[in-house]
Order: C-alpha cells, then sequence, then structure tokens
C-alpha cells in the first residue's frame, strides 16, 4: 500500500498514513481520463444557441409579385433564406451536449486521477481540518505551512459549511465533499489536499 506523510493544520508532521492501493496506487489511464473531462466539458455547455428559420422570423407571409410576366424570378416569401432578413437554413437551436460514460469508466477515471495526484507528489494528507468560525486567513495560514503556492482542491469527508465558506473569497482554493469529487476538478487543481476521514472514504467508496 502506498504509505504518505500525514500533516497537521498547522504543518507539524504527524506520522506516516496508508492509501488504499486500488484507488490510489494503480497506473494511471489517460485514456479514460481524457473521455471523462470531455464528458464533464460537454455537460458544462449551456447549448442555449439558437436561430430563427423562415417560420419564425417576422412577416413574409404575401408573396412578393406574381409568379409570371415580371421577368424576375419566381418568389414565394421575402422571408425566404435568400432574402436579407430571411431565415436561417440549418442554423443551431437549443440542445443538450451531456452524455454520460458507463459507471465502470467514471470510477477508472477517478481513480486514475487520484493515482497520478499520488504519483506526481501532488497529494497532502491532514490529520484533521477544523475552524471555529469562517476566516479566509486560516486556509491561508494552513496552506502556507503546508508549502501550498498553486491552486488547491480541499476534500473532505461530509459537507462543512465553515470550511467551504472560508475558502470561498480564495479563487485559487476549491472545497469538495468525496462525493463531489470529480475528474476535471482534480487535473485543474495542481494540488489536492485530503483530510484522513475523506482519503479514507475515497478508498473504500472507489475501490
Amino acid at each position: 500500500m502506498p504509505k504518505v506523510a500525514l500533516f497537521k493544520q498547522d504543518g507539524s508532521n504527524a506520522g506516516d498514513f496508508e492509501l488504499n492501493d486500488a484507488v490510489f496506487g494503480i497506473e494511471p489511464n489517460t485514456h479514460v481520463l481524457h473521455e471523462a473531462v470531455v464528458m464533464q466539458r460537454a455537460s458544462l455547455r449551456q447549448g442555449t444557441h439558437a436561430v430563427k428559420n423562415r417560420s419564425e422570423v417576422r412577416g413574409g407571409g404575401r408573396k412578393p409579385w406574381r409568379q409570371k410576366g415580371t421577368g424576375r424570378a419566381r418568389q414565394g416569401s421575402i422571408r425566404s433564406p435568400q432574402w436579407v432578413g430571411g431565415g436561417t437554413v440549418f442554423g443551431p437551436t437549443p440542445r443538450s451536449y451531456s452524455y454520460k460514460l458507463p459507471k465502470k469508466v467514471r470510477r477508472l477515471a477517478l481513480r486514475s486521477a487520484l493515482s497520478s495526484k499520488l504519483k506526481e507528489e501532488n497529494l497532502v494528507v491532514l490529520e484533521g481540518l477544523a475552524m471555529d468560525a469562517p476566516k479566509t486567513k486560516e486556509v491561508v495560514n494552513m496552506l502556507d505551512a503546508l508549502s501550498v503556492d498553486s491552486k488547491a482542491l480541499i476534500v473532505t469527508a461530509s459537507k462543512d459549511e465553515v470550511i467551504a465558506r472560508s475558502a470561498n473569497n480564495l479563487q485559487s482554493v476549491k472545497v469538495l465533499t468525496v462525493e463531489e469529487l470529480n475528474v476535471l476538478d482534480l487535473l485543474t487543481h495542481d494540488k489536492l489536499i485530503l483530510t484522513k476521514d475523506a482519503a479514507e472514504k475515497a478508498g473504500e467508496v472507489l475501490a
């Protein structure tokens, strides 16, 4: 089983901690990681793009001139696609871009992302994380103590409103629970900070 250093909130060492080998010790599957990121980014698309076709644009109910005898091309409406102000042909319509990968593939992607963090030595495990009141300065002091100066993802075992609000003002820090853990956030944040409880829970749930 992979073993990592266990840290206290003030940055001091609190011994060693063993991670679940089936979750944190696999060979990362780059193809599955790519598939998971594409799926998540597709699901984030709003898909509200829209144009008006010839039945939706205003006007054009009357035939502009008679069919024969004018010397001009026959026309049925001034809102046909070839007219200025006419409807658009085959334009985008509102749609959902979201799709789902199989459950086993999604789990493999999460395990691959977690294993890659450990492999790159970008994973920090905390003995515990607790705050009395929402204070951004406490999160900043904790990150300084852990020598984290890049984008950080903090993962807790359960929802903690105090910690979430404390990190809310920091653009480079995001707080999630184990249930909210996803591949896109894991890959877009440089450092992963897990509480001991969160690491144990992730090891049980994703194994």
